[in-house]
């Protein structure tokens, strides 16, 4: 009886963590499936455009860092109301990836893990500027995580965080030579690609879009506030979305693009519209408690979510409302 016993648990544990989402039948994950790119729109199981709504973790080290736990995403699920949570892994500062590899990976980990038990999308970003500098370690992450969640519907992967001065060229090399490594593990994965410019300049990718590999889709970023963010920028994703490229926005804040400036209610609710008409699926920026108009959360928001009004900054009530308001 106890060799029994012994086999059940030892059996029990070396289930794939990834099944405890089954369990229940109305998941974002449940409802949408596997999701893959058509016609220029990212479409869900039903051929759908699913428009997923969900928060950003701030960088993975600095302040942020100690919301990369359990119970907040167990939190921003059942309060926040999210679809996806995108995992903000940072890589060239002090203690990011290139440093500590290990440690990094170990603190997405619990947090992607986590993310699928509750049947949400997870967003994994390799939150770099200068990827193409880094392209050995790149691959390698990739190759390892792409097999670690090889048949896991839940997992995107966002090869590179806002490109800042590299052309559309050096991006796309770097994609292509990125792409394959995950491919080898993951063959209908969604891929996300930056664009140049800050992941701005969606016009100028659409005119050359990555043909070598199908499931593939384009991040386009913007801080609804800031005064070079406005019909200009929009002009650009118009312009791309109507030539067919397929965009999701894996990163918006309601302030400006340093985190801070002003929180303009007026143009964020315009931003806000626009994503709804085009059915785009977002993540905001972003989970932390550092003093600044992006944060969600205000100084010494506990880390371990129950989080009350009181600890919501005015974007963390705004973002509450938006995703809650959304599944109603």
């Amino acid at each position: 009886m106890l060799k029994y016993l012994l086999v059940l648990v030892l059996f029990c544990s070396c289930k794939s963590t990834y099944s405890i989402f089954n369990k229940n039948p109305n998941t974002v994950v449940k409802k949408n499936g596997w999701l893959s790119v058509k016609n220029g729109e990212i479409i869900n199981k039903d051929f759908q455009p699913p428009q997923l709504r969900g928060v950003s973790l701030s960088w993975s080290i600095w302040q942020g860092k100690k919301y990369y736990n359990t119970q907040v995403i167990d939190w921003l699920v059942k309060d926040f109301k999210v679809d996806l949570v995108r995992v903000s892994m940072a890589i060239e500062p002090k203690d990011g990836y290139l440093e500590n590899p290990e440690e990094q990976k170990k603190l997405i980990y619990t947090v992607i893990d986590r993310a699928i038990a509750n049947g949400v999308y997870v967003l994994i970003d390799w939150h770099d500027h200068h990827a193409n500098l880094h392209i050995l370690q790149a691959k390698a992450f990739f190759l390892e995580i792409s097999k670690k969640y090889a048949g896991v519907p839940n997992v995107i992967y966002e090869i590179w965080n806002e490109p800042v001065h590299q052309s559309w060229e050096e991006i796309k090399k770097y994609a292509l030579d990125v792409i394959p490594i995950i491919r080898k593990n993951s063959k209908q994965s969604l891929i996300i690609v930056g664009s140049p410019n800050w992941d701005q300049d969606v016009d100028i990718t659409s005119k050359s879009p990555i043909v070598d590999y199908q499931n593939i889709a384009y991040s386009f970023h913007f801080y609804a506030s800031d005064p070079a963010h406005q019909e200009k920028l929009r002009s650009k994703a118009d312009f791309a979305i109507n030539k067919g490229l397929p965009i999701f926005v894996t990163e918006w804040g309601v302030g400006e693009s340093d985190g801070n400036g002003v929180f303009d209610k007026e143009k964020t609710d315009k931003w806000l519209n626009w994503l709804e008409n085009k059915k785009l699926s977002w993540a905001i920026w972003n989970v932390t408690d550092k003093k600044e108009t992006t944060a969600i959360l205000k100084p010494g928001a506990s880390v371990k979510g129950n989080w009350t009004d009181a600890d919501l900054t005015l974007c963390g009530q705004y973002v509450r409302k938006v995703l809650r308001e959304a599944k109603k």
